[in-house]
């Protein structure tokens, strides 16, 4: 890669547009689920795996599971994409209030 295509390839990352939203974690052999927030849902499925690989994940009852019925087992899914218009604007209240609203629709655990 000569140095104009990799300034090019950095500016073209830099402008890139970044979707927000709510993304669900199912384990098939339990039939539980938990939900997420990210800013930026395109890294949220590598960030989640990662750390229940590494034992690392914050939420006690996904890490069991995970440990449980191995990686398997689980799934990963984008239930709601912010407008760009939320994104931007008041993000992080907005991620919070639908984050609420599909724990109560998945019946689903927050992490």
């Amino acid at each position: 890669m000569t140095g104009e295509d990799r300034k090019t390839a950095i500016a073209a990352y830099k402008e890139r547009k970044v979707s927000a939203g709510i993304y669900a974690v199912r384990c098939a052999a339990t039939g539980e689920a938990w939900v997420g927030r990210s800013p930026n849902l395109d890294t949220a499925r590598n960030r989640v795996w990662f750390t229940l690989r590494t034992g690392s994940h914050t939420h006690p009852g996904l890490l069991q599971a995970w440990r449980m019925h191995g990686e398997a087992a689980f799934s990963f899914a984008v239930v709601e994409t912010l407008s760009e218009e939320d994104a931007t604007h008041f993000r992080d209240k907005r991620l919070k209030q639908r984050l609420e609203h599909w724990q109560a629709a998945l019946g689903a655990e927050a992490i």
